[in-house]
């Protein structure tokens, strides 16, 4: 069974609808997939309610949870808590933040910014994360994300090595686009592997950590 929570769908860069992207995700043995958007303040709204009733309607007719979320992407660092805030009052499930990828000019302080935010979950490739924000991302119940996208996988062993010194609970993503990035069970393995991960830790990222952040999402939602 897989869990990915940030894929991409044609609400912003990615080529599927919400519909065909969840579809797809079942036919490739998803358990959970989670719809996170790129957003800012300006969009958030119109692209939150059309992903939420998409995967309401999936839900109600095939064996898939499908999550409605958001990824906070080139959000200024200092306007990462109020759009994250905003996003959760407008139904959000989870939060990702587009954490320092080497891939791309992202602001310093995102990660910061981030893992210090509680209505973040997720901290996405976060490319030369600072032992201290590993830190806090353990402090605060932040998941750090081994990336399985070109470029932003590239960091994915400095990521591990920060975060196992800090006892970080990572969770490994597709960064899904197009039908070919979603993720198998033996390519998520493989990803985890190539990160670093030895074969006995594959259980903690792969399941247990993902069931861990689902019990949190589903509390917070009581």
């Amino acid at each position: 069974m897989v869990y990915d929570f940030h894929t991409h769908t044609f609400h912003s860069d990615g080529v599927l609808s919400p519909v065909e992207l969840i579809r797809r995700a079942a036919v490739n043995g998803y358990r959970v997939i989670g719809i996170a958007d790129h957003v800012g303040l300006g969009n958030l709204e119109s692209v939150l309610r059309q992903v939420i009733r998409d995967c309401q309607l999936c839900e109600s007719h095939w064996n898939i949870r499908a999550l409605p979320g958001a990824e906070l992407t080139h959000v200024p660092a200092a306007a990462i808590a109020e759009a994250a805030r905003y996003a959760k009052d407008l139904g959000a499930r989870f939060v990702v933040v587009h954490g320092e990828t080497i891939a791309e000019p992202v602001e310093p302080g995102t990660n910061l910014a981030a893992v210090r935010c509680p209505d973040v979950d997720i901290l996405a490739h976060p490319g030369l994360i600072t032992l201290e924000e590993a830190q806090l991302a353990v402090r605060n119940g932040k998941f750090l994300e081994l990336s399985a996208r070109k470029g932003h996988c590239l960091t994915n062993g400095h990521v591990l090595k920060m975060g196992r010194q800090a006892g970080a609970r990572f969770l490994v993503d597709s960064d899904s686009h197009e039908p070919g990035d979603l993720l198998t069970d033996a390519f998520a393995r493989k990803v985890a592997i190539g990160a670093g991960l030895e074969e006995e830790e594959l259980g903690d990222v792969l399941e247990r950590n993902p069931q861990a952040l689902l019990a949190r999402l589903a509390s917070a939602m009581a």
